[in-house]
Protein backbone atom coordinates (compact mmCIF):
# COMPACT_ATOMS: atom_id res chain seq x y z
CA UNK A 1 0.00 0.00 0.00
CA UNK A 2 3.02 2.32 0.16
CA UNK A 3 3.35 2.16 -3.60
CA UNK A 4 3.24 5.59 -5.29
CA UNK A 5 0.10 5.77 -7.39
CA UNK A 6 0.51 7.63 -10.68
CA UNK A 7 -2.41 8.00 -13.00
CA UNK A 8 -2.10 9.59 -16.42
CA UNK A 9 -5.31 10.92 -17.86
CA UNK A 10 -6.47 13.34 -20.51
CA UNK A 11 -7.97 16.58 -19.22
CA UNK A 12 -10.98 16.55 -21.50
CA UNK A 13 -13.09 19.18 -19.76
CA UNK A 14 -12.30 21.77 -22.45
CA UNK A 15 -13.33 19.64 -25.44
CA UNK A 16 -17.03 20.54 -25.59
CA UNK A 17 -16.17 24.25 -25.39
CA UNK A 18 -13.65 23.83 -28.22
CA UNK A 19 -16.18 22.15 -30.46
CA UNK A 20 -18.74 24.85 -29.74
CA UNK A 21 -16.20 27.63 -30.33
CA UNK A 22 -15.88 26.56 -33.97
CA UNK A 23 -19.50 27.66 -34.48
CA UNK A 24 -19.88 30.66 -32.17
CA UNK A 25 -16.81 32.05 -30.43
CA UNK A 26 -17.18 33.40 -26.90
CA UNK A 27 -15.04 35.07 -24.23
CA UNK A 28 -14.10 37.78 -26.73
CA UNK A 29 -12.82 40.92 -25.03
CA UNK A 30 -11.87 44.59 -25.48
CA UNK A 31 -13.30 45.15 -28.98
CA UNK A 32 -12.48 48.15 -31.16
CA UNK A 33 -13.52 49.11 -34.67
CA UNK A 34 -12.54 51.24 -37.63
CA UNK A 35 -16.06 51.00 -39.03
CA UNK A 36 -15.25 48.16 -41.41
CA UNK A 37 -13.46 45.73 -39.11
CA UNK A 38 -13.44 44.75 -35.45
CA UNK A 39 -10.28 43.87 -33.58
CA UNK A 40 -10.57 42.09 -30.22
CA UNK A 41 -8.63 40.05 -27.70
CA UNK A 42 -9.18 36.32 -27.22
CA UNK A 43 -7.08 34.12 -24.92
CA UNK A 44 -4.51 36.92 -24.73
CA UNK A 45 -4.07 37.37 -28.50
CA UNK A 46 -5.50 39.89 -30.95
CA UNK A 47 -7.87 38.89 -33.74
CA UNK A 48 -9.56 40.85 -36.51
CA UNK A 49 -12.91 40.18 -38.16
CA UNK A 50 -15.19 42.06 -40.62
CA UNK A 51 -17.67 44.28 -38.80
CA UNK A 52 -20.52 42.02 -39.96
CA UNK A 53 -18.83 38.92 -38.55
CA UNK A 54 -17.28 35.79 -40.02
CA UNK A 55 -13.95 34.01 -39.65
CA UNK A 56 -11.52 35.99 -37.51
CA UNK A 57 -7.90 36.50 -38.54
CA UNK A 58 -5.28 36.07 -35.84
CA UNK A 59 -2.91 39.04 -35.56
CA UNK A 60 -0.67 38.13 -32.60
CA UNK A 61 0.62 34.92 -31.02
CA UNK A 62 2.88 35.99 -28.16
CA UNK A 63 2.64 34.10 -24.83
CA UNK A 64 1.92 37.38 -22.99
CA UNK A 65 -1.31 39.31 -23.15
CA UNK A 66 -2.19 41.58 -26.05
CA UNK A 67 -5.23 43.65 -25.16
CA UNK A 68 -7.06 46.99 -25.47
CA UNK A 69 -6.52 47.45 -29.22
CA UNK A 70 -7.52 50.77 -30.77
CA UNK A 71 -7.58 51.60 -34.49
CA UNK A 72 -5.96 54.85 -35.57
CA UNK A 73 -8.37 57.42 -37.09
CA UNK A 74 -7.33 56.36 -40.61
CA UNK A 75 -7.81 52.69 -39.69
CA UNK A 76 -4.34 51.65 -40.85
CA UNK A 77 -2.65 51.14 -37.47
CA UNK A 78 -3.62 49.36 -34.28
CA UNK A 79 -2.29 50.58 -30.95
CA UNK A 80 -2.56 48.06 -28.12
CA UNK A 81 -1.28 47.10 -24.70
CA UNK A 82 1.16 44.18 -24.83
CA UNK A 83 3.71 42.22 -22.81
CA UNK A 84 6.33 41.36 -25.41
CA UNK A 85 9.28 42.48 -23.30
CA UNK A 86 8.07 41.65 -19.79
CA UNK A 87 6.58 44.99 -18.82
CA UNK A 88 3.08 45.83 -19.93
CA UNK A 89 3.66 48.58 -22.51
CA UNK A 90 2.08 50.35 -25.49
CA UNK A 91 2.74 48.88 -28.94
CA UNK A 92 1.55 49.53 -32.48
CA UNK A 93 1.23 47.29 -35.51
CA UNK A 94 -0.24 47.59 -39.02
CA UNK A 95 -3.95 46.76 -39.04
CA UNK A 96 -3.15 44.08 -41.63
CA UNK A 97 -0.77 42.40 -39.15
CA UNK A 98 2.98 42.54 -38.78
CA UNK A 99 5.81 43.13 -36.36
CA UNK A 100 4.82 45.17 -33.28
CA UNK A 101 6.62 48.43 -32.50
CA UNK A 102 7.12 49.28 -28.84
CA UNK A 103 6.38 52.98 -28.22
CA UNK A 104 6.54 53.33 -24.40
CA UNK A 105 9.19 52.52 -21.81
CA UNK A 106 7.86 52.90 -18.28
CA UNK A 107 8.80 51.83 -14.77
CA UNK A 108 7.67 48.42 -13.58
CA UNK A 109 4.49 48.41 -11.52
CA UNK A 110 4.34 45.72 -8.84
CA UNK A 111 0.64 45.17 -9.54
CA UNK A 112 0.60 44.82 -13.30
CA UNK A 113 -1.77 42.03 -14.22
CA UNK A 114 -5.01 41.71 -16.16
CA UNK A 115 -6.55 39.78 -13.27
CA UNK A 116 -5.71 42.41 -10.68
CA UNK A 117 -8.65 44.45 -9.39
CA UNK A 118 -6.76 47.61 -10.44
CA UNK A 119 -6.30 46.31 -13.98
CA UNK A 120 -3.04 46.20 -15.95
CA UNK A 121 -0.71 49.13 -16.47
CA UNK A 122 -0.42 51.31 -19.59
CA UNK A 123 -3.89 50.65 -20.97
CA UNK A 124 -4.35 52.08 -24.47
CA UNK A 125 -7.46 54.28 -24.38
CA UNK A 126 -7.70 56.18 -27.65
CA UNK A 127 -5.85 58.17 -30.32
CA UNK A 128 -5.76 61.92 -30.69
CA UNK A 129 -8.14 62.97 -33.51
CA UNK A 130 -5.23 63.89 -35.80
CA UNK A 131 -3.89 60.34 -35.57
CA UNK A 132 -0.42 61.41 -34.46
CA UNK A 133 -0.52 60.37 -30.80
CA UNK A 134 -1.81 57.54 -28.63
CA UNK A 135 -3.47 58.21 -25.28
CA UNK A 136 -2.80 55.70 -22.52
CA UNK A 137 -3.31 55.46 -18.79
CA UNK A 138 -0.29 54.80 -16.60
CA UNK A 139 -0.99 53.62 -13.06
CA UNK A 140 1.30 55.59 -10.77
CA UNK A 141 0.84 53.50 -7.63
CA UNK A 142 -0.50 50.19 -6.36
CA UNK A 143 -3.94 51.76 -5.96
CA UNK A 144 -6.59 53.11 -8.31
CA UNK A 145 -4.67 56.29 -9.10
CA UNK A 146 -3.53 56.82 -12.65
CA UNK A 147 -2.62 59.61 -15.05
CA UNK A 148 -3.28 60.10 -18.73
CA UNK A 149 -0.33 60.39 -21.11
CA UNK A 150 0.13 60.83 -24.83
CA UNK A 151 2.96 59.33 -26.85
CA UNK A 152 3.87 59.73 -30.51
CA UNK A 153 2.76 56.82 -32.68
CA UNK A 154 6.42 56.24 -33.59
CA UNK A 155 7.59 56.32 -29.95
CA UNK A 156 9.51 58.87 -27.93
CA UNK A 157 8.98 60.71 -24.66
CA UNK A 158 5.47 60.64 -23.26
CA UNK A 159 3.66 63.83 -22.24
CA UNK A 160 1.21 63.97 -19.35
CA UNK A 161 -2.26 65.40 -19.87
CA UNK A 162 -2.49 68.03 -17.11
CA UNK A 163 -5.20 66.41 -15.00
CA UNK A 164 -4.76 65.20 -11.40
CA UNK A 165 -5.90 61.70 -12.37
CA UNK A 166 -7.53 59.98 -15.29
CA UNK A 167 -9.02 56.81 -16.74
CA UNK A 168 -11.05 55.97 -19.83
CA UNK A 169 -11.44 58.95 -22.13
CA UNK A 170 -12.61 60.20 -25.51
CA UNK A 171 -11.90 63.38 -27.48
CA UNK A 172 -14.60 65.62 -28.89
CA UNK A 173 -14.83 65.41 -32.70
CA UNK A 174 -12.90 68.70 -33.06
CA UNK A 175 -10.22 67.51 -30.64
CA UNK A 176 -10.59 70.55 -28.38
CA UNK A 177 -12.17 68.83 -25.37
CA UNK A 178 -11.79 65.51 -23.57
CA UNK A 179 -14.49 63.45 -21.87
CA UNK A 180 -12.85 61.33 -19.20
CA UNK A 181 -13.14 59.32 -16.00
CA UNK A 182 -11.06 60.19 -12.98
CA UNK A 183 -10.80 56.71 -11.48
CA UNK A 184 -9.99 53.40 -13.20
CA UNK A 185 -12.41 50.99 -11.55
CA UNK A 186 -13.72 48.79 -14.34
CA UNK A 187 -11.57 45.93 -13.01
CA UNK A 188 -13.11 46.29 -9.56
CA UNK A 189 -14.41 43.37 -7.51
CA UNK A 190 -17.24 45.54 -6.15
CA UNK A 191 -20.69 45.54 -7.72
CA UNK A 192 -23.26 48.32 -7.43
CA UNK A 193 -20.85 50.50 -5.47
CA UNK A 194 -22.17 53.96 -4.59
CA UNK A 195 -19.74 56.14 -2.72
CA UNK A 196 -16.80 58.49 -2.94
CA UNK A 197 -14.97 56.42 -5.55
CA UNK A 198 -17.97 55.92 -7.83
CA UNK A 199 -16.92 57.41 -11.14
CA UNK A 200 -18.51 60.18 -13.18
CA UNK A 201 -17.90 61.44 -16.70
CA UNK A 202 -16.16 64.81 -16.80
CA UNK A 203 -15.40 67.13 -19.70
CA UNK A 204 -11.97 68.75 -19.70
CA UNK A 205 -11.57 71.97 -21.68
CA UNK A 206 -7.84 72.82 -22.01
CA UNK A 207 -8.52 76.27 -23.46
CA UNK A 208 -10.72 77.30 -20.55
CA UNK A 209 -8.74 75.22 -18.03
CA UNK A 210 -12.02 73.85 -16.74
CA UNK A 211 -13.70 70.52 -15.97
CA UNK A 212 -17.44 69.81 -15.90
CA UNK A 213 -19.25 66.82 -14.38
CA UNK A 214 -21.91 65.76 -16.89
CA UNK A 215 -23.27 62.68 -15.08
CA UNK A 216 -23.19 63.55 -11.37
CA UNK A 217 -24.80 60.24 -10.40
CA UNK A 218 -24.05 58.06 -7.35
CA UNK A 219 -23.66 54.98 -9.57
CA UNK A 220 -20.76 54.06 -11.83
CA UNK A 221 -20.65 56.14 -15.03
CA UNK A 222 -17.64 55.03 -17.07
CA UNK A 223 -15.96 54.74 -20.48
CA UNK A 224 -17.18 57.83 -22.37
CA UNK A 225 -17.38 57.79 -26.17
CA UNK A 226 -17.88 61.20 -27.83
CA UNK A 227 -19.78 60.94 -31.12
CA UNK A 228 -21.06 64.16 -32.71
CA UNK A 229 -23.08 66.09 -30.11
CA UNK A 230 -23.54 63.00 -27.91
CA UNK A 231 -21.40 61.29 -25.29
CA UNK A 232 -22.17 57.60 -24.82
CA UNK A 233 -21.03 55.85 -21.64
CA UNK A 234 -21.71 52.89 -19.35
CA UNK A 235 -23.75 53.16 -16.16
CA UNK A 236 -25.05 50.66 -13.60
CA UNK A 237 -27.63 53.07 -12.19
CA UNK A 238 -30.28 50.45 -13.09
CA UNK A 239 -28.17 47.64 -11.55
CA UNK A 240 -27.06 46.00 -14.82
CA UNK A 241 -24.37 47.96 -16.67
CA UNK A 242 -25.85 49.41 -19.86
CA UNK A 243 -25.07 52.16 -22.35
CA UNK A 244 -26.52 55.63 -21.73
CA UNK A 245 -26.10 58.78 -23.79
CA UNK A 246 -25.74 62.44 -22.82
CA UNK A 247 -26.59 65.14 -25.35
CA UNK A 248 -24.17 68.05 -25.07
CA UNK A 249 -26.72 70.45 -26.59
CA UNK A 250 -29.88 69.57 -24.66
CA UNK A 251 -28.07 68.32 -21.52
CA UNK A 252 -30.47 65.35 -21.47
CA UNK A 253 -29.52 61.76 -20.61
CA UNK A 254 -31.18 58.71 -22.19
CA UNK A 255 -30.77 54.97 -21.66
CA UNK A 256 -29.73 53.25 -24.89
CA UNK A 257 -29.37 49.49 -24.25
CA UNK A 258 -31.45 47.25 -22.00
CA UNK A 259 -29.41 44.15 -21.23
CA UNK A 260 -30.63 42.43 -18.06
CA UNK A 261 -28.55 39.24 -17.75
CA UNK A 262 -24.95 40.45 -18.24
CA UNK A 263 -23.23 43.81 -17.95
CA UNK A 264 -22.13 45.65 -21.07
CA UNK A 265 -18.32 45.69 -20.88
CA UNK A 266 -15.48 47.69 -22.44
CA UNK A 267 -17.20 49.56 -25.28
CA UNK A 268 -15.29 51.66 -27.79
CA UNK A 269 -16.26 53.72 -30.79
CA UNK A 270 -14.90 54.88 -34.12
CA UNK A 271 -16.91 57.16 -36.36
CA UNK A 272 -20.57 56.32 -35.85
CA UNK A 273 -20.02 52.70 -34.79
CA UNK A 274 -19.86 51.44 -31.20
CA UNK A 275 -18.68 47.92 -30.33
CA UNK A 276 -18.81 46.26 -26.93
CA UNK A 277 -18.84 42.92 -25.17
CA UNK A 278 -21.77 41.32 -23.37
CA UNK A 279 -21.83 37.82 -21.97
CA UNK A 280 -18.58 37.04 -23.78
CA UNK A 281 -19.99 37.97 -27.19
CA UNK A 282 -19.28 41.08 -29.25
CA UNK A 283 -22.02 43.48 -30.30
CA UNK A 284 -22.03 46.44 -32.68
CA UNK A 285 -24.34 49.44 -32.63
CA UNK A 286 -24.90 52.40 -34.90
CA UNK A 287 -24.84 55.56 -32.78
CA UNK A 288 -27.81 57.00 -34.65
CA UNK A 289 -30.08 53.94 -34.79
CA UNK A 290 -29.05 52.89 -31.26
CA UNK A 291 -30.00 49.23 -31.84
CA UNK A 292 -27.31 46.71 -30.78
CA UNK A 293 -26.63 43.68 -32.99
CA UNK A 294 -24.66 40.59 -32.02
CA UNK A 295 -21.67 39.93 -34.28
CA UNK A 296 -21.29 36.23 -35.10
CA UNK A 297 -17.59 35.38 -35.01
CA UNK A 298 -15.77 32.13 -35.76
CA UNK A 299 -12.22 31.38 -34.64
CA UNK A 300 -9.51 29.17 -36.07
CA UNK A 301 -6.95 28.86 -33.27
CA UNK A 302 -4.68 26.26 -31.70
CA UNK A 303 -6.30 27.13 -28.32
CA UNK A 304 -3.17 26.25 -26.37
CA UNK A 305 -4.80 26.98 -23.02
CA UNK A 306 -7.95 24.94 -23.71
CA UNK A 307 -6.61 21.89 -25.55
CA UNK A 308 -6.44 18.43 -24.01
CA UNK A 309 -3.28 17.68 -22.05
CA UNK A 310 -1.68 14.96 -19.94
CA UNK A 311 -2.04 15.35 -16.17
CA UNK A 312 -0.55 13.40 -13.27
CA UNK A 313 -3.74 12.06 -11.71
CA UNK A 314 -1.97 11.22 -8.42
CA UNK A 315 -1.97 14.94 -7.62
CA UNK A 316 -5.76 15.19 -7.90
CA UNK A 317 -7.03 12.15 -5.95
CA UNK A 318 -10.17 12.95 -3.96
CA UNK A 319 -11.38 9.46 -2.98
CA UNK A 320 -9.95 5.92 -2.71
CA UNK A 321 -11.49 2.58 -1.72
CA UNK A 322 -9.96 -0.93 -1.63
CA UNK A 323 -11.70 -4.00 -3.07
CA UNK A 324 -13.01 -6.76 -0.72
CA UNK A 325 -10.16 -9.10 -1.65
CA UNK A 326 -7.57 -6.34 -1.15
CA UNK A 327 -6.07 -6.74 -4.62
CA UNK A 328 -7.38 -3.61 -6.34
CA UNK A 329 -8.26 -0.01 -5.49
CA UNK A 330 -10.88 2.30 -6.97
CA UNK A 331 -9.69 5.92 -7.11
CA UNK A 332 -11.46 9.17 -8.03
CA UNK A 333 -9.27 11.78 -9.70
CA UNK A 334 -10.17 14.86 -11.76
CA UNK A 335 -13.77 13.76 -12.11
CA UNK A 336 -12.97 10.27 -13.41
CA UNK A 337 -13.03 6.87 -11.66
CA UNK A 338 -10.04 4.55 -12.03
CA UNK A 339 -9.64 0.88 -11.13
CA UNK A 340 -5.97 0.02 -10.46
CA UNK A 341 -4.00 -2.84 -8.89
CA UNK A 342 -2.45 -2.67 -5.44
CA UNK A 343 0.75 -4.25 -6.79
CA UNK A 344 1.02 -4.87 -10.53
CA UNK A 345 -1.41 -4.81 -13.41
CA UNK A 346 -3.50 -2.59 -15.64
CA UNK A 347 -5.03 0.74 -14.64
CA UNK A 348 -8.53 1.23 -16.11
CA UNK A 349 -10.56 4.39 -16.48
CA UNK A 350 -14.02 2.95 -15.85
CA UNK A 351 -16.12 6.09 -16.38
CA UNK A 352 -14.59 8.08 -19.28
CA UNK A 353 -17.09 10.90 -18.94
CA UNK A 354 -15.65 14.22 -20.13
CA UNK A 355 -17.96 17.06 -19.28
CA UNK A 356 -19.23 15.29 -16.17
CA UNK A 357 -17.75 15.14 -12.65
CA UNK A 358 -17.67 11.64 -11.13
CA UNK A 359 -16.71 11.41 -7.45
CA UNK A 360 -16.70 9.38 -4.22
CA UNK A 361 -16.30 5.95 -5.84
Amino acid sequence: MNKKLILSLLALAGVPALLMAADDARLLRFPATNGNEIVFSYAGDLYKVPVNGGEAQRLTSHVGYEMFPRFSPDGKTIAFTGQYDGNTEVFTMPSTGGEPLRVTYTATNSRDDLGDRMGPNNIVLTWTPDGNKIVYRNRISTGFDGKLYTVDKDGGLSEVIPLPEGGFCSYSPDGKQLAYNRVMREFRTWKYYKGGMADDVWIYNPEKQSVENITNNPAQDIIPMWIGDEIFYLSDRDRTMNIFVYNTKTKQTTKVTNFTEYDVKFPSANGNTIVFENGGYIYKMDATAKKPEKVDIRLASDNIYARSEIKDGAKYITEASISPDGERIVVTSRGEVFNLPVDKGVTKNITRSPGQHDREA
